[in-house]
């Protein structure tokens, strides 16, 4: 199949051909033409599928064939993160490029005039992050009553990151006819819930299997103490002569100091939370595409929605303590068919955090170990022959799962609140400053 099965204009024809894709994936071979018909679509794909192509490229075709004047917006794109608003209006504009429809991105963290300008000139598609929507909808600098179709973008992030009163308050400004397409990594229970009040009669398209990861992307364990992973990382990007590397820490102060670290070891690194201005996070982030930089730490947030093309190497400095979040991160490489490499480091006190993400995956992740940075061999060895007073108590699995409370490995058995809990009623907030 080819993108000229699809009965796309010549338009569009011309700026994918322009893009260098030939071919449609999976996710764009379903979802295209269920776009098209103007059904509801409820939509499950992994990162690094094409799916924002999935959506964009049947969206301008509709707003093509049926053109109105209006200087409000006729099509709204909800997305968790800035990045992934900034990358989903580029890829509109991109494959717009033939056609006379405005397209207008809005975010927190970033002088909220301009966009009011921009708006004020007229915008038929609106990419935005729901808290800053929400602020231009106060301030009346955007009216929303004509939207025809409506995208939620990684629903299950906004979910995890406390957007629901949000979304809800945005569904209510909302024309009740219009098209609603929801795209999410995962069918869990909250994004069926969301689903069935959202949409109607929905065709529901899973290309992915649940909890899978990129079959491109080769995976590796390093066991390492603690101590001694700084050095290891540093190591592993000198030795293997890494050019590109995305790293994940757990909070902005590991990425601020690793970034740091990193910096005196030789390697040009950068760091991207919620506590950088958007310039710095945009800047770090071109920097990386373009070479000028080797390491790029990041938070979980913060890095949710990169597109980098062709990223090689993807580090889990610090596992998550949410074993899912560790599919999207590794989701960053083997993008749109390219091979990936996967390489977690972890301390004894994370093996249990292993376990987690490996019953997750139904599979066994290699592991292995570099000469000088061995840990104990005590911690080598299968549960059932260690010692006592070796063995893994991780508190995640002394409260169970579905408490919800979960604690970092190391922090002496403090609990810490999920990110959809710690964020719920704020998540306004959550927009303007993520993690």
């Amino acid at each position: 199949m080819s993108f000229n099965s699809f009965g796309l204009s010549a338009e569009l024809l011309r700026a994918v051909n322009e893009k260098g894709y030939t071919q449609p994936t999976p996710i764009q071979t379903r979802a295209i033409p269920a776009v098209l018909t103007g059904r509801d679509l409820l939509a499950a794909a992994q990162t690094g599928t094409g799916k924002t192509a999935g959506f964009t490229l049947p969206i301008l075709q509709r707003l093509q064939k049926n053109p109105q004047r209006s200087r409000s917006p006729r099509v709204l794109v909800l997305t968790p993160t800035r990045e992934l608003a900034a990358q989903v209006a580029e890829s509109v504009k991109a494959y717009g490029k033939y056609l006379p429809f405005s397209t207008v991105v809005i975010f927190g963290g970033v002088n909220i005039n301009p966009q009011i300008d921009k708006l004020r000139r007229g915008a038929d598609i609106v990419v935005a992050t729901p808290g800053r929507l929400l602020d231009h909808v106060q301030q009346k600098t955007i009216d929303l009553t004509r939207v025809e179709i409506l995208v939620l973008d990684e629903a299950d992030r906004m979910l995890d990151m406390g957007f629901i009163r949000d979304i809800r308050r945005i569904l209510a400004l909302l024309s009740k006819q219009r098209q609603n397409l929801l795209f999410s990594a995962t069918f869990s229970e909250d994004i069926r819930k969301l689903a069935s009040g959202l949409l109607h009669n929905p065709e529901t398209i899973d290309v992915a299997p649940r909890n899978s990861t990129a079959e491109r992307v080769s995976q590796r364990v390093y066991h390492c103490n603690k101590n001694l992973k700084r050095a290891l990382l540093s190591w592993l990007i000198s030795s293997g002569n890494w050019q590109q590397v995305l790293v994940f820490t757990r909070t902005k102060h590991g990425a601020n100091r690793l970034c740091e670290q990193l910096q005196k070891d030789g390697i040009a690194a950068a760091a991207i939370h919620g506590n950088k201005s958007q310039g710095a996070r945009t800047r770090a982030l071109a920097d990386f595409k373009q070479g000028r930089i080797r390491a790029l730490v990041a938070t979980d947030i913060a890095a949710r929605g990169l597109d980098i093309q062709q990223l090689p190497h993807v580090v889990n400095y610090e596992l998550p303590n949410v074993p899912e979040d560790y599919i999207h991160r590794i989701g960053r490489t083997a993008r749109a068919g390219h091979a990936g490499e996967a390489i977690s480091l972890a301390a004894p006190d994370e093996r249990g955090l292993v376990k987690d993400i490996e019953r997750l995956l139904k599979q066994e992740l290699p592991r292995t170990t570099a000469e000088g940075f061995k840990p104990n061999p005590e911690f080598l060895k299968p549960e059932t022959q260690r010692r006592p007073e070796h063995r893994e108590h991780h508190p995640r699995h002394a409260h169970g799962r579905e408490s919800g409370w979960h604690s970092r490995p190391g922090s002496g058995g403090h609990g810490q609140r999920p990110a959809s809990r710690r964020n719920a009623g704020s998540s306004r907030s959550s927009n303007a400053n993520p993690r």
